[in-house]
């Protein structure tokens, strides 16, 4: 592949002729709102309003003059992006899959390349976690950033500064750019200062908050990332070649990724490159980096106190209070930080809330599960919560999405009892396959081959009851899966004959209840078991 330096500079097109397609970057675990934020169900996914950020993100940047978005996310959240992109009805032109996480120049490097057959396209890069309060602001600037887009610029979005903020970095704007209305020459990029240095950035009126928001065409930045990071450039590129391609899906290999020395877009291209430009913007943004940050965004009622959950506050002020499931009540506080989860509690200073990602570095060393797993975890077809566990037994409250089915697969060391609580199952249980009805319930005895499916337009509804000597989740040898966690030697999600375990006489134990409902019409080769064993 040619060095992209050897490209020229993009030729100028008019607006009408050039898209700009949002690369929305689904990376970060956002650990200083735990206990909300966690690894299984990062910041970005969280349903802090009526959507959460990543679907605010991308419902930002939808218009005529903006492309289907692309979207870099790591494989583990692959699943909840798809769902909650469906959710709003959105149809992404692309999913870069990273199976390790490298910061942002290289998931910029990757969608550069992506888009690499359209080359009057812009891209506008974007984090997936923040808030912008004033969208028609945000479009403004990036209609002006676009003029100096066009003409091979690396454009950033400097945010107005409110308070000399000790947390962010700076950008130090230079002269306007002749005619470019709006862009400003960048005279240098600054780390987060302190609070002396902050104040004085304020009072100059010439530094703004860099937003981590970037606009430039693809060959431009390919073009500076070879000036500045050729070795990146090369991985990256190697990474992309080797890449599993399917529709609207690039997952680069473990072994592409593994070589690349992940660097931000700052670090590795702005801070160097004499192409870069500023648009100051003021549209009420915040990254929404700490539970200060979240009351200040968040309505409040007259007492000053923003309220989310079944909470009861009483000579309350000033303060952020959240319960998931349960009464939270306060009496006689102010300024605090108050999150209820089903299995955890913060309760913190305001002014001390940035210090929760401390807090999170302890409980790490402690290996508190806490820190990385919620009560709920989410799978590719639907979730489960654990509602009990004890000695010998675990409770499992199962969702399956509709038209989705669990893997094939079988444990060496449980039991698994299954009631239908809502909906209709197919069970696959050693050699049988039937249905299972509301209220009706089967035994899957340990080491048998088994699968759950749910074939109706409504979520299936499941508590199952482990028991055994091991009830971790490593417990589980999968034999087919339709989401790619297992390959198979048609490559279709499927196992032949060949790959099915020999059955014993061990089978399922079948009990249904009276009477019975009527229930879909039976696939091919599925089977209607009357009352009884299915032996």
């Amino acid at each position: 592949m040619e060095p992209y330096r050897k490209i020229g500079r993009p030729h100028n097109t008019t607006s009408k002729t050039v898209k700009i397609v949002p690369v929305i970057l689904c990376g970060g675990a956002g650990t200083r709102l735990w206990p909300l934020s966690r690894k299984s169900l990062p910041k970005q996914l969280l349903r802090l309003g009526k959507h959460s950020l990543l679907q605010e993100t991308v419902l930002r940047a939808r218009g005529d003059e903006f492309a289907a978005p692309l979207l870099v996310c790591a494989d583990e959240y692959e699943h909840l992006v798809r769902d909650q992109l469906t959710e709003i009805a959105c149809e992404p032109a692309r999913l870069i899959v990273e199976l390790l996480g490298r910061n942002t120049a290289p998931a910029a490097a990757m969608a550069a390349m992506a888009v690499a057959d359209t080359p009057d396209s812009l891209l506008l890069v974007m984090p997936s976690d923040h808030y912008i309060h004033d969208n028609a602001a945000f479009i403004a600037a990036v209609r002006e950033g676009a003029s100096a887009a066009r003409e091979g610029m690396l454009v950033s979005f400097g945010i107005e500064p409110t308070t000399p903020h000790t947390g962010y970095g700076y950008i130090h704007a230079g002269t306007p750019l002749e005619g470019k209305p709006g862009c400003l020459a960048v005279e240098r990029f600054v780390e987060k200062p302190d609070a002396r240095a902050a104040q004085d950035y304020l009072l100059t009126g010439e530094y703004y908050w860099n937003g981590g928001i970037f606009l430039f065409s693809p060959q431009a930045f390919l073009q500076e990332l070879a000036a500045f990071r050729p070795d990146m450039l090369a991985a990256c590129q190697e990474a992309f070649a080797g890449a599993k391609r399917q529709p609207g899906r690039l997952a680069p290999t473990m072994e592409g990724y593994k070589v690349i020395e992940g660097d931000s877009i700052d670090y590795a291209v702005m801070e160097h490159t004499d192409r870069a430009a500023v648009v100051p913007v003021r549209m009420g943004w915040s990254d929404v980096g700490t539970w200060e940050a979240l009351w200040e965004q968040t309505d409040k009622d007259a007492s000053g106190n923003a309220v989310k959950g079944d909470v009861f506050a009483l000579e309350t002020t000033d303060s952020y209070l959240h319960s998931e499931n349960k009464l939270l009540v306060t009496l006689g506080v102010e300024n605090l930080v108050v999150v209820v989860t089903e299995d955890a509690v913060l309760v913190a200073s305001r002014e001390h809330s940035e210090r929760v990602k401390d807090v999170v570095v302890r409980l790490k060393v402690d290996e508190r599960p806490e820190v990385s797993h919620h009560c709920v975890s989410y799978r590719p077809w639907g979730c489960f919560k654990s509602v009990d566990r004890g000695d010998r037994f675990h409770v499992k409250q199962i969702v399956v999405k509709p038209g989705a089915k669990l893997s094939l697969q079988k444990h060496w060391h449980r039991s698994e009892h299954w009631v239908v609580v809502n909906g209709v199952a197919v069970v696959t249980c050693g050699e049988h396959t039937f249905l299972l009805n509301e209220n009706e319930s089967t035994f899957i005895p340990a080491g048998t081959v088994h699968r759950l499916e749910n074939p109706g337009k409504l979520p299936l509804l499941v508590i199952e009851v482990q028991s055994g000597a091991y009830l971790e989740e490593d417990d589980i040898v999968r034999l087919a899966d339709s989401y790619g966690r297992v390959e198979s030697p048609a490559g279709d999600g499927t196992v032949t004959g060949g790959n099915r375990p020999d059955h014993t006489s061990r089978g399922c134990h079948h009990v249904h209840s009276k009477p019975r409902r009527r229930v879909p019409r039976l696939s091919a080769g599925m089977e209607r078991k009357k009352s009884g064993c299915c032996t």
